[in-house]
């Protein structure tokens, strides 16, 4: 897509204008007191400061894929890893950075236009937002986040012509704003850890310290089996599936089917110590592909005839969100995703048998994963944190939650982190360059999980810290 054709999507729906935002082909060939104000409930040793912003810009970098990446019935060749940075009348500045997925957000979006196209109306509400932000002031990333959202969403609908565009495209619009705004917080208040950062109304659903994370790798519908086994022998032990494939439903299930059934002939008698029988967890996630009950329960009882119904940890996501369909006879653990886009959402699902949450912190943003995290917490429903895709620095802000997380069930003594842009992103370990810490023991998976020691834990995963390459791309803003 040119800047031409870039232009013109941007304008589209009085979109503003694209001052101070380029793309960048540098590597191309390429909950109960969720309402109360963090001044009321901050664990600091003061109440934060009230801060204004002044200035704020944003940038996209193109990253491509290893293969063409299959789910929700579709494929993705790249995302777009934006980065937004704010500065506030003190002085100060926070970046942030987010990867972008049209397809998961909202696969119609993402079917109605190019795969650039898609992009281009998320960045155009990620540079909205920032717009929206510049003279408003805020003491609490989540007040502000929760008065920011509804606001892009609206934007969004008008800018991709769709009045029912999911909440998500907003969130996931966000992800580099709400970043932005928590590095920048955590500065003006003198805030070192992420401990620290976090408001005392959600520390309860985050007050664990995991000595380790799982590792979860994905795998999607043209990845060989042969690879999965792989990654099997080198650790790897929680194994997550993309299941929904593309065609009619019948077709889907076909191809569904046949697909456990070969992962599960090669996988069934691998073993680990992480669970309590020594088998390996099984997570399949439709990403809302299964349009009936009954079509998904005649998957279950493949499951069953194959002998895999016991090994399955989690499903995610098995329908469309608004199927509204109650699962509480299907005797799996169903988890929430995308349906779950604010407590609310989250606590319908909960109502309708969900039986876990997967949180995405760099999807959603932090600010609505916490909110996500204290209401499931509140009724006892086990969390873990799913991957977008996304650069190795976005995987530290997700570790970040994961690392805090209760335990799942029968898992053992570990948070879950998904991260699969090792797999998939062709610039994996150019992108690793970025992080604050690139040679830091625990930012690589060692036999299927990350460590987090004491170091870990004292340098907050260097997300609070700054990223030099980023640092340098947004210079101009500082000096004015």
């Amino acid at each position: 897509m040119n800047r031409k054709e870039f232009i013109r999507i941007m304008a589209a729906g009085a979109a503003a204008p694209l001052a101070g935002c380029y793309t960048s082909t540098r590597r191309m060939p390429q909950a109960r007191n969720a309402h109360l104000s963090v001044g009321k409930v901050f664990a600091g040793a003061r109440a934060p400061k009230s801060i204004t912003i002044a200035a704020t810009d944003c940038e996209f970098e193109r990253e491509p894929m290893v293969r063409p990446f299959g789910f929700k019935g579709g494929y993705l060749t790249e995302e777009w890893i934006v980065s937004a940075f704010i500065r506030s009348t003190s002085g100060k500045h926070g970046i942030g950075l987010g990867a972008q997925s049209s397809l998961w957000s909202d696969a119609k979006v993402f079917a109605a236009n190019s795969e650039a196209g898609g992009n281009a109306i998320m960045f155009a509400m990620t540079q909205h937002a920032l717009k929206l932000l510049v003279g408003r002031s805020f003491t609490s990333p989540v007040e502000l986040n929760d008065w920011l959202w509804p606001q892009v969403w609206e934007y969004g609908k008008k800018v991709s012509a769709n009045p029912d565009l999911r909440a998500t495209y907003a969130l996931n619009s966000l992800v580099a704003v709400d970043n932005a705004v928590w590095v920048l917080f955590a500065h003006e208040n003198g805030l070192k850890s992420f401990d620290d950062m976090i408001p005392a109304a959600y520390r309860p659903a985050l007050s664990a310290h995991h000595a380790k994370c799982a590792s979860i790798p994905l795998f999607s519908y043209k990845v060989p089996v042969s690879e999965i086994k792989e990654a099997v022998d080198s650790g790897y032990f929680f194994m997550k599936i993309k299941i929904g494939q593309p065609g009619t439903q019948e077709e889907m299930l076909a191809k569904d089917m046949a697909r456990v059934s070969e992962i599960h002939a090669v996988l069934k008698d691998c073993r680990t110590p992480y669970t309590k029988d020594g088998r390996l967890p099984y997570y399949f996630d439709a990403n809302g592909r299964y349009e009936k009950k009954e079509t998904f329960l005649r998957f279950v009882d493949h499951l069953e005839k194959i002998g895999a119904l016991g090994q399955v940890a989690i499903v995610e996501e098995p329908f469309d969100e608004y199927a509204d369909i109650d699962v509480k006879d299907i005797p799996l653990r169903l988890a929430a995703d995308e349906s779950a886009h604010t407590v609310k959402d989250a606590l319908d699902r909960i109502g309708m048998g969900y039986r876990a949450m997967a949180l995405k912190p760099i999807a959603k943003t932090m600010s609505m994963s916490m909110k996500i995290a204290q209401a499931a917490h509140e009724k006892d429903i086990p969390c873990f944190c799913a991957d977008l895709t996304v650069c190795p620095a976005l995987v530290e802000w997700n570790k970040a939650v994961a690392a805090r997380l209760a335990a799942f069930p029968g898992i053992g003594d570990l948070g879950l982190v998904e991260t699969n842009g090792h797999m998939n992103f062709r610039n994996w370990e150019t992108m690793r360059k970025d992080l604050a810490y690139p040679d830091a023991h625990w930012t690589r998976t060692e036999k299927g999980v990350f460590e987090c020691d004491a170091d870990y834990y004292a340098k907050s995963g260097g997300i609070l810290e700054p990223m030099q390459r980023y640092e340098k791309m947004f210079a101009h803003q500082t000096k004015n």
